[in-house]
């Protein structure tokens, strides 16, 4: 194996094991305690939406870096991440939670596979595949996970 391909593996194996760890975060919640607002104007169906969101607008850069090209199309811009993140979180209003988390793990799921047919030799630590392959899994899997598990101790939940 190579450095590269070690990259790809350890980095989608984290994904998996962090992915886990967010749905342990939200296992035994109800429908009520997944609306409740405690994020800022986020509960947890928006940080869900939110998640599935960024995995939806990540998944054709990914595509693209697999075909050899640059991963972000001209005239777009993700400068502005709290405009992105609202409009992904907007996507939770009027929706069950049941249906969210199965958007979410069909993203995911959808997030994983093109992540995976990028080449290891794209995925070193601090490249472009790297960045985005962690900052839409392990990292926020693990940064959401534990706003959930805080949120649930601070309430007994």
């Amino acid at each position: 194996m190579t450095a590269a391909s070690d990259a790809k593996d350890e980095l989608l194996l984290a994904a998996a094991r962090e992915y886990k760890a967010f749905h342990e975060a939200l296992h035994g919640l109800n429908e009520e305690q997944t609306a409740e607002v405690w994020l800022g104007t986020w509960s947890v169906k928006e940080i869900v939406a939110h998640i599935s969101g960024w995995h939806r607008e990540m998944q054709p850069a990914l595509d693209r870096l697999a075909r050899g090209e640059r991963p972000i199309p001209d005239g777009v811009s993700y400068d502005d991440v709290d405009a992105w993140n609202a409009r992904f979180a907007a996507g939770a209003k009027d929706h069950e939670v049941a249906g969210l988390l199965l958007e979410l793990d069909r993203s995911h799921e959808d997030f994983i596979k093109a992540a995976d047919r990028v080449p290891a030799e794209r995925w070193e630590p601090g490249k472009t595949t790297h960045r985005i392959v962690d900052g839409n899994t392990a990292h926020h899997y693990r940064e959401h996970a534990d706003q959930i598990r805080t949120w649930r101790t601070s309430r007994g939940v």
